[in-house]
């Protein structure tokens, strides 16, 4: 992160490879309530997002997966950690 947040609450969405994807569930289980598919969400501290962040990447490869982080310090802002690789803007969606 490049700047320090005092998030409580967070969003963590996922497109990890099928052999991974389980160690990657299981681990965000441990920090997060499981919201949808690959979307966890819940409060957490900041130093639970640090520990959650650096388990996420022992075990993602960057070249082929992706996680980002949505932490939110209020109603009106957040901050956003992205591991892996990026989507082409045509691959988003709401």
């Amino acid at each position: 992160m490049s700047r320090k947040f005092n998030a409580n609450y967070a969003f963590v969405f996922y497109d990890i490879n099928e052999k991974r994807v389980n160690k990657v569930f299981k681990v965000c289980k441990k920090y997060l309530e499981h919201y949808q598919y690959s979307v966890f969400r819940g409060p957490i501290t900041p130093s639970n997002i640090r520990a959650l962040k650096n388990e996420i990447q022992n075990i993602i490869n960057p070249e082929e997966d992706r996680v980002s982080f949505i932490l939110m310090m209020n109603d009106k802002a957040f901050g956003e950690i992205e591991l892996g690789r990026k989507k082409a803007d045509d691959d988003l969606f709401l």
